[in-house]
């Protein structure tokens, strides 16, 4: 199974979900719904995060780590 994140105009939002609405709830569930918000306010939501990038941002370049050092 998939997930997908949309950003759906509010102009085609109620034909939208009626088209979901013809699927069964074993093909297509709604997971969540949300008023669509961009990363930076996102971001600027979560406590703490602000003060966390200055700290960040403050933090010398020594104490930092290099690109082949990363686990991905």
């Amino acid at each position: 199974m998939k997930t997908v994140t949309l950003k759906i105009d509010d102009s085609v939002n109620e034909k939208f979900i009626q088209l979901l609405e013809h699927f069964t709830s074993s093909e297509i569930k709604i997971l969540e719904q949300s008023e669509y918000v961009s990363d930076d306010e996102y971001l600027r939501s979560i406590n703490g995060m602000v003060q966390s990038l200055h700290e960040a941002k403050n933090e010398p370049p020594e104490n930092g780590v290099t690109l082949d050092k990363l686990e991905w």
